[in-house]
């Protein structure tokens, strides 16, 4: 980040180690309801959050953030905030929490996402994602995020992009985005996945901005 501008990115969008130990190994034996897939651990192993050097580049770098998991860390970022997401994930009975929390730097009210992500269960069956981390969040979440507060034109930035459904909703909704990850093995797995994404039709391919086809 020490080579990108202050203030290049209106937003960043970032889900980083919460340093709790989820990197994949006890993922298949936590579900009760439905079956959960084993994954291969990820680099750094989950052991620690960012410190707090990172919180302030990333401070300079964007406009504004939103950090997934930051109830676990918030003492590095760390200031307060009113406006928390909460991502309610209507995952059944396991030991997984309820939801995730998501602090950001906007100046409104927290809100809910209610969005089932449960092992093969998922809110929107007839659209099933591949699920290819053990840390994967809803390509919807983050759609639902960027037509929330992010504004057309805005460059989105996440540092850690994991399995790239953040990246994959900026494509879906026409923003400009970069993204990285620091796994070799993650990272071309979120590389194929996002490219196997962008070669795929959209309707918005064919229309203008009014929608209609062109």
């Amino acid at each position: 980040m020490k080579e990108i501008p202050d203030g290049y990115f209106q937003l960043a969008i970032i889900d980083p180690p919460y340093g709790i130990g989820e990197s994949g190994k006890k993922n298949k034996s936590r579900s009760c309801l439905a079956a959960s897939q084993d994954y291969a651990p990820y680099f750094g192993g989950d052991r620690d959050a960012p410190p707090p050097e990172y919180f302030t580049e990333l401070r300079r770098v964007s406009r504004n953030q939103i950090i997934f998991g930051a109830n676990h860390f918030i003492s590095r970022i760390p200031f307060d905030s009113a406006c928390w997401i909460v991502w309610d994930k209507e995952n059944g009975q396991t030991d997984f929490a309820d939801c995730e929390l998501a602090w950001t730097s906007f100046k409104s009210a927290a809100r809910l996402f209610r969005f089932k992500w449960h092992g093969m269960l998922q809110e929107d069956m007839r659209n099933k994602e591949i699920r290819i981390h053990p840390n994967q969040k809803p390509v919807k979440l983050y759609e639902w995020i960027l037509t929330r507060y992010a504004q057309r034109g805005d460059r989105i930035l996440d540092t850690h992009a994991g399995s790239a459904s953040s990246l994959i909703a900026c494509y879906n909704l026409g923003f400009d985005f970069l993204g990285f990850e620091i796994d070799k093995g993650y990272f071309e797995k979120a590389r194929r996945r996002l490219e196997d994404e962008q070669a795929q039709m959209r309707l918005s391919d064919y229309t203008d901005e009014k929608g209609r086809v062109l």
